[in-house]
């Protein structure tokens, strides 16, 4: 009875080994079905990549140096406008 007993708990760990895999198999074609449609689904959708995003926020980051540049030349130019307008009343 020994040796019955120790080939089906053979036949059980052979059994469960199989089963695990065959579960892994799935697994691994769910999560490959399940990227695909996610990819396909982004890709309708017309998403923006990664890489788009990254160069638009350089740009947003270039415009705003160049938009305080412009801000703080305003200002120098307001300035010596304001002391050139009190030096000489007869310019509007």
């Amino acid at each position: 009875m020994t040796q019955s007993s120790n080939r089906i708990f053979d036949e059980l760990a052979r059994f469960a080994t199989d089963a695990a895999g065959a579960a892994q198999g799935v697994r691994r074609e769910v999560e490959s079905v399940v990227r695909s449609q996610f990819e396909r689904l982004v890709k309708d959708m017309d998403v923006a990549t990664r890489e788009e995003v990254e160069v638009l926020r350089e740009m947003v980051t270039a415009a705003r140096e160049e938009n305080e540049k412009l801000a703080a030349r305003v200002k120098e130019l307001e300035a010596k406008l304001s002391s050139t307008a009190g030096i000489n009343p007869a310019t509007p």
